[in-house]
């Protein structure tokens, strides 16, 4: 068997971005050459990353990215299963230059998006390189893309709430805004974009809440009313009380400082998500072979 040194295996160390284990292992099971033990990595990372795809990824972050015309922005979440590995630098680069991906070719979808390239190499072959060298399962699981005439302005928080706002007006408005969105969450931007039936369904709930108060039907009918006015300011971005200053809205923020707003676009990381469980040391003992 051909000795192998220690300088070989950091050479595949470095090509494949693996453990030293498997690299010295792999270029024992080929005789030391090192173009078929990185050939045999390549081909476990498949099977890995296959075996990996089966495990929940609910951590993770939110690649952000505005162009440098302030017209075209993306955020792009991808999962991983601990929150260590979302703060690994790798992961935050590919998160990224997703993001940049997305707001200059503007893909139809994730599918379309993991057949584009960087650099040569398409993303759905990246990922599976990631997974392979983190050990973890990694998903791409959506993004959102804006563009506009007007301008851009994007806010991360802690890398797990990226926002992207639509604005006219003082770049610190659009700062303020993405700012507020990323607290207080919005589902709409105003009072006109919020869907019939929706309004209906919450009508039906004060109308039934107010009833049993047993006041006299003109008083239940305003009772409702204000009730529905308050829930419309509570899920619009322009009924929000400002979060920097709850006497105002967003509304009357804007206005007073003679901007507009065209839109705006959150992801939360793991939203929807069933995060992982896990009995830490019950699984420590599992993996030594021991019964609890």
């Amino acid at each position: 068997m051909a000795e192998i040194s220690a300088g070989l295996v950091k050479e595949l160390r470095e090509l494949t971005g693996l453990g030293m284990m498997e690299c010295k292992k792999a270029l024992s099971e080929t005789g030391g050459n090192l173009e078929k033990a990185e050939e045999l990595l390549r081909i476990r990372s498949g099977a890995k990353a296959s075996k990996a795809a089966g495990r929940v990824a609910a951590e993770g972050v939110i690649g952000a990215f505005v162009a440098g015309d302030g017209k075209r922005g993306a955020l792009v979440e991808i999962n991983c299963e601990t929150d260590f590995v979302a703060k690994n630098e790798d992961f935050l680069a590919f998160a990224r230059a997703l993001a940049e991906r997305v707001a200059l070719e503007s893909p139809a979808d994730v599918e379309a998006l993991s057949a584009l390239t960087i650099e040569g190499t398409t993303v759905e072959a990246r990922r599976q390189a990631l997974v392979q060298k983190i050990g973890e399962n990694i998903a791409v699981r959506r993004f959102r893309r804006m563009e506009t005439a007007a301008r851009l302005a994007l806010y991360v928080h802690n890398n797990r709430i990226g926002v992207l706002v639509d604005f006219e007006g003082p770049e610190d408005v659009g700062k303020d805004v993405a700012m507020h969105v990323a607290f207080a969450k919005p589902q709409h931007l105003r009072k006109a974009d919020v869907p019939a039936d929706v309004v209906e369904r919450e009508r039906q709930i004060l109308a039934a809440r107010a009833k049993e108060s047993g006041k006299p039907a003109e008083i239940v009918a305003k009772m409702v009313e204000g009730g529905i006015n308050k829930y419309l300011g509570e899920i619009t971005l322009l009924g929000q009380a400002f979060v920097k200053d709850d006497k105002q809205t967003i509304e009357k923020m804007l206005a007073a400082r003679k901007a507009s707003l065209n839109g705006f676009a959150f992801l939360v990381v793991g939203e929807g998500l069933e995060k992982r469980s896990t009995d830490f040391a019950a699984e420590v003992m599992a993996q030594a072979g021991i019964a609890r």
